[in-house]
């Protein structure tokens, strides 16, 4: 509207400051949102079953705990690059993973960012064939006409927790682009120098993937 001074300075008179949840209630929201941990997994074979179309990205959100847009865009991207034959300058098949540092314009957003993701070959092959997500809006309301939550943002809460299992702190708060968070993690945290880490996410990989066929 063209008057965010007059915001900004009425705003500073008054001291409002925006302020969220504290940590203590987050904590309890958590606790409380889900009672059963095979809820989820349940969500997402039923869903599945209503839209196999989706069945692919589905897979990709659970293995991976990406944020819903940024599924979407690596989905759409591993499509985008299959089909020009440049695959491989997104998923490192040696590694087993999707290299989205590569597209910083994508994926290294100012508050949010994603480096990498671990993906077996298969699953990035099936998603290579596949038509792409044209919006948020063809996963999200489809599924809530269909009578089901809309549940994406906590497959990555799933995710990070189950992968506790198999992952240090560290690991994961790498995996989901967590690497400001303190300064080891900025200065000294290498994920090169773990030689048993793709191991084990594959591992983790192996049993989500059990679960949600």
């Amino acid at each position: 509207l063209g008057i965010y001074p007059e915001f900004k300075r009425l705003k500073d008179d008054y001291s409002i400051k925006w302020v969220g949840k504290s940590t203590d209630e987050m904590i309890i929201d958590r606790l409380s949102k889900v009672d059963d941990p095979n809820e989820l997994f349940k969500w997402i074979r039923e869903v599945k079953r209503l839209n196999p179309d989706l069945q692919d990205f589905l897979d990709l959100m659970a293995i991976t705990g990406l944020r819903l847009t940024e599924a979407i865009d690596s989905y759409n991207l591993i499509i985008q690059l299959a089909k020009k034959g440049k695959l491989s300058e997104y998923y490192n098949e040696e590694k087993g993973t999707l290299e989205h540092f590569k597209f910083k314009e994508i994926f290294l957003r100012k508050n949010k960012k994603v480096f990498i993701s671990f993906v077996p070959k298969d699953l990035v092959q099936r998603i290579a064939r596949n038509k792409p997500i044209k919006s948020r809006f063809q996963v999200e309301k489809r599924v809530q006409k269909q009578g089901y939550k809309i549940r994406y943002t906590d497959l990555r809460e799933l995710h990070g927790t189950f992968m506790t299992k198999y992952l240090k702190q560290s690991e994961i708060g790498f995996i989901h682009g967590r690497v400001s968070a303190n300064i080891f993690m900025r200065n000294y945290f290498n994920p090169a120098l773990i030689s048993d880490l793709k191991e084990r996410v594959f591992k983790a990989i192996a049993e989500i993937r059990e679960r949600i066929q």
